[in-house]
């Protein structure tokens, strides 16, 4: 009987590497300096004129060349990855450029008025066409106006979402939610025509700052009732079941637990309805009437606002007016920015604290 030990050959299997080829961390950088080189040499040899128009090419040829390098190094699967990451990024860019562009436009012109002067003097007994004159009118006008509209809307909108939220249900519930739906689409005007037919025709006030904010605060609520409802929404049920448990009642527990945890997002959507009724003109300039005058008393007379000084003094249409014109939409812009730092302040302030 043979002892020898039949062999069999061996087949080796080659190692493989379990990392692939990837490219470095500065391709996108280089790609994106090389798609803007691209956009505008491709924008200067067709002719155009419009810088719009080279960034568009310039995003395109990211996109492409992003997708083209990567599935040649890194394989198609990562390509589709980086090509959303740029579709991204490409997104945000298209976003911010206008911003920024608007933003740099106002202050430059602006700050060329924009002076003690200017936020200290109003236009009375200064001609639209000649230099001088300020805004002190156009703003006090808006603050009052915004702030008689926030405390007439912010309530009824938080109590509206409260109700929502926290009792709502059947028929009733329904009925709100579909006129809530309903006003977020009412043009300004037609606020402002409400308000006209009852407050001014049917009662016989005449123009003023309040009948303003009443249309303003009719903008301002429904914006208010859904932001307020959804932060409302995404408060953890445990925390309400935790306090009921204890035997805190159904008022209490929204008083202090709800609503501290929603405070934040609260008060972004209280803002954000400030904003959006601040630059608001139709209603203004049919209930309000507009003036040079100083009008300290909303409640009668004429009034203006920042938003109708404005559209009055480009409409008039030379250099003096429409550079008074910019520096109110500066004064404009900086007044909706305070607003939203002072808010944020006061809503981290009253907000739980957390950690130990």
């Amino acid at each position: 009987m043979s002892n020898a030990i039949q062999e069999r050959p061996v087949t080796v299997t080659p190692r493989r590497s379990l990392s692939h080829a990837r490219l470095p961390r500065w391709t996108p950088a280089a790609v994106a300096v090389f798609s803007i080189a691209a956009g505008c040499g491709i924008g200067l040899a067709a002719g155009w004129h419009s810088k719009v128009q080279w960034g568009l090419i310039a995003a395109l040829v990211f996109v492409l060349a992003t997708y083209v390098l990567t599935t040649k190094v890194e394989g198609s699967r990562q390509a589709k990855d980086r090509v959303a990451t740029s579709l991204v990024w490409v997104c945000f860019v298209l976003a911010v450029v206008p911003l920024l562009s608007l933003a740099w436009v106002t202050i430059s012109k602006g700050m060329e008025v924009l002076d003690g002067y200017f936020l200290t003097h109003s236009m009375n007994g200064v001609l639209d066409a000649e230099a001088g004159g300020g805004v002190y009118h156009a703003l006090l006008g808006t603050i009052e106006q915004v702030g008689i509209a926030t405390l007439i809307a912010a309530p009824i909108g938080l109590l509206t979402a409260v109700y929502l939220v926290e009792y709502g249900g059947g028929k009733l519930a329904q009925a709100v939610t579909f006129f809530v739906d309903v006003m977020t689409g009412i043009p300004s005007i037609v606020a402002g025509l409400f308000i006209l037919a009852t407050w001014n025709l049917m009662l016989g006030f005449g123009p003023s700052g309040f009948a303003g904010a009443m249309a303003l605060a009719i903008l301002m609520m429904p914006v208010v009732v859904r932001s307020t409802e959804e932060m409302l929404k995404l408060v953890p049920n445990e925390l309400r079941e935790a306090s009921l448990a204890l035997g805190v009642p159904k008022w209490r527990t929204i008083l202090k637990v709800v609503l501290p945890t929603a405070i934040g997002g609260i008060t972004t959507g209280v803002m954000l309805a400030v904003a959006r009724i601040t630059g608001e003109t139709a209603p203004v300039l049919l209930l309000v009437f507009g003036t040079k005058l100083i009008n300290p008393n909303p409640f009668e007379g004429a009034q203006s606002s920042l938003p109708l000084y404005v559209y009055e003094q480009y409409a008039v249409g030379t250099d003096a007016a429409v550079a008074r014109a910019w520096g109110a939409a500066l004064v404009l812009i900086a007044f909706v920015m305070i607003l939203n730092l002072v808010a944020r302040g006061i809503a981290r302030w009253k907000a739980p604290k957390t950690g130990r």
